[in-house]
């Protein structure tokens, strides 16, 4: 058997429908390259012993690779997710104990054939972002020594950067899944919240958290999503997929809007590399045909203040309260001084700060209702272990500066290696948007990355619609998509394949564009897009003969669209020679 050294998804699967390695070969290759790197860079605080792994490997003597997406696959658990027969501690052993049943996706993995490794390192019950806050050591960073591993996620993302594991596990309530990817050249998908069950996950703060995936790539994170967001009868916070969220979302981006902070909203924190690393990001997106919309960042920073300067120190609080008022010692100090705050916390401050959120709920939504995401870095800038040792609470804030309002605000989020710092530490960007876009935004993320899509088309929670006729702006119809949000993005032509007929009945008057190949010319039309909750809706509302089909543009792009059928041309007019509905409407009214 050979070494494997590539641990991704599809190399990792070729190689075992091959026969060049077995499970338990590999497992245990990577076993004692975890052993050997565990010490330096405390990653693990539990890492499964030979006994420990072998029920798993076992298990899968009885199949064959084809039978499983998942088969043999090596993956690691943050530890303050259960794994059955082995203590969750989330990185405090007073607070240890012994699960008799995993967390669902944790169960959901093994079904699906993976393997896990072990339990990892993380700053104490999750709080903190540079992965330095757990008695089982500070996790070094995999490329650079002198930086922490990021956190709280601090074990994870390094068995996937260090060649132990294909992907990990970790969560997220305040950047703890995006941070680390940042720091160790990784893809950090933080779903939205709900898809990825939480059932057996010690929670942070349990109205917030989500699970989260470190990968080498976007397409990986996809294909994870795609067999893990399934509703949880063990989670009262599960939450339907929809379907133009599924795993067949995830493809090819054409033309997107993203928004980018003013400057006045970015912070480095005195980092000279960091607007040079952001600009050629912003770059790049414009040169993949994304058109750049400045944004104020400001009231998604206000909703991030609220996290630790808000009553949400009182959720975490109610985690481990009991544990520090019955044993201090047990918690480390910098975990006391962060929740100090929560006894004192009322219920009036409580609802007051959730009546503001929702102040900015709405403000932000309203800035991302006419984009397809927006960018950021992933962090302020990075901070060396050194720094974090001088100045605890102020270095880890710079860390969470872009990450803090995220789940607070209800939005999806994957963090995107892009590029490296003059020291080798790797940068990276954050691409988010609404909740419910996440493979719309693996899509992004794959294409940022230069790397191969499926030929689909990517989707999100919003409709592209072609209209030719009555629904076109300040006509007849147009009402029908205004009240369903829907908002006007260009003005163009199809494809020169196209009849336009003037139909008989009305009033409204409305034309039928039927495709006849090469007799057809091109049509003037408008490209709208509206929340595809509502497509439905106006479905219903569309009499006969038109529907809804596929549209073919002058630049070859297929869109839905407006269509008619064949039968109902009887009685009507052919006006194709006029290009467009608004210029037979202009001949008709100067008529009169």
């Amino acid at each position: 058997m050979t070494d494997i050294n590539d641990l991704r998804l599809g190399a990792l699967r070729a190689a075992y429908l091959s026969g060049a390695i077995t499970p338990r070969a590999l497992i245990a290759q990577l076993h004692a390259r975890a052993q050997a790197l565990n010490t330096h860079n405390c990653i693990f605080i539990h890492l499964l012993s030979l006994e420990q792994l072998e029920p798993y490997l076992a298990a899968l003597e009885h199949q064959c690779p084809e039978a499983l997406p998942l088969y043999g696959v090596p993956f690691a658990i943050k530890d303050n997710i259960d794994l059955a027969g082995v203590p969750t501690t989330a990185a405090c052993p007073a607070f240890a104990y012994l699960p008799d049943r995993s967390a669902t996706v944790v169960e959901q993995l093994l079904a699906l054939g993976a393997v896990p490794l072990g339990k990892t390192n993380l700053d104490q019950f999750a709080t903190g972002l540079n992965g330095t806050r757990s008695p089982y050591g500070a996790s070094i960073n995999s490329v650079h020594p002198s930086y922490p591993s990021g956190g709280s996620s601090a074990g994870s993302p390094l068995t996937v950067a260090l060649g132990l594991c294909s992907f990990a596990l970790g969560t997220d309530t305040a950047g703890s899944g995006r941070v680390p990817a940042a720091l160790n050249n990784l893809v950090g998908l933080k779903a939205s919240k709900g898809l990825i069950s939480t059932a057996g996950v010690v929670p942070a703060c349990r109205t917030l958290d989500c699970v989260t995936t470190f990968t080498h790539s976007a397409e990986e994170a996809s294909q994870l999503l795609g067999w893990l967001a399934r509703l949880d009868p063990r989670d009262e916070y599960s939450r339907h997929n929809p379907a133009w969220n599924n795993a067949q979302a995830f493809g090819q981006v054409q033309r997107f809007r993203f928004g980018v902070p003013l400057s006045q909203g970015l912070e480095f924190f005195g980092c000279s590399e960091g607007p040079g690393l952001f600009g050629a990001a912003v770059a790049r997106l414009q040169a993949m045909g994304g058109e750049a919309v400045d944004i104020d960042l400001t009231p998604f920073l206000e909703a991030a203040r609220l996290l630790y300067d808000g009553p949400w120190v009182a959720e975490r609080y109610s985690v481990v309260g009991e544990l520090i008022e019955r044993q201090p010692s047990a918690v480390l100090p910098v975990i006391h001084q962060v929740l100090a705050n929560a006894p004192a916390t009322s219920a009036v401050a409580a609802f007051r700060a959730q009546y503001r959120l929702q102040h900015l709920k709405a403000e932000c939504d309203r800035i991302l209702a006419g984009l397809d995401c927006v960018v950021t870095p992933t962090l302020g800038r990075p901070v060396t272990l050194a720094e974090l040792n001088a100045e605890p609470i102020k270095a880890n804030a710079q860390l969470g500066y872009y990450t803090n309002f995220m789940n607070l605000l209800d939005y999806a989020a994957v963090a995107v290696p892009s590029g490296a710092m003059a020291n080798g530490l790797p940068w990276g960007i954050t691409l988010f948007g609404r909740c419910f876009t996440d493979q719309y935004l693996l899509s992004l993320a794959q294409a940022y990355s230069a790397q191969a899509l499926p030929a689909r088309a990517a989707r999100h929670d919003r409709t592209r619609l072609v209209v030719c006729g009555a629904h076109l702006d300040g006509l007849a119809l147009n009402w029908q998509l205004r009240q369903r949000n829907a908002v006007h993005l260009e003005t163009t032509l199809s494809a020169p394949a196209y009849r336009l007929y003037a139909l008989a009945g009305g009033p409204p008057q409305r034309p039928g564009m039927v495709r006849v190949g090469a007799a057809g010319v091109a049509i003037e039309v408008e490209v709208w897009e509206l929340p595809s909750q509502e497509l439905g809706s106006l479905l219903g509302e569309i009499p006969a003969p038109l529907g809804l089909g596929k549209v073919e543009l002058s630049d070859g792009r297929w869109e839905t669209g407006f269509i008619c059928d064949g039968w109902g041309l009887e009685g009507a007019e052919d006006i194709s020679r006029f290009g467009g509905w608004r210029a037979w409407l202009a001949r008709e009214s100067a008529l009169g």
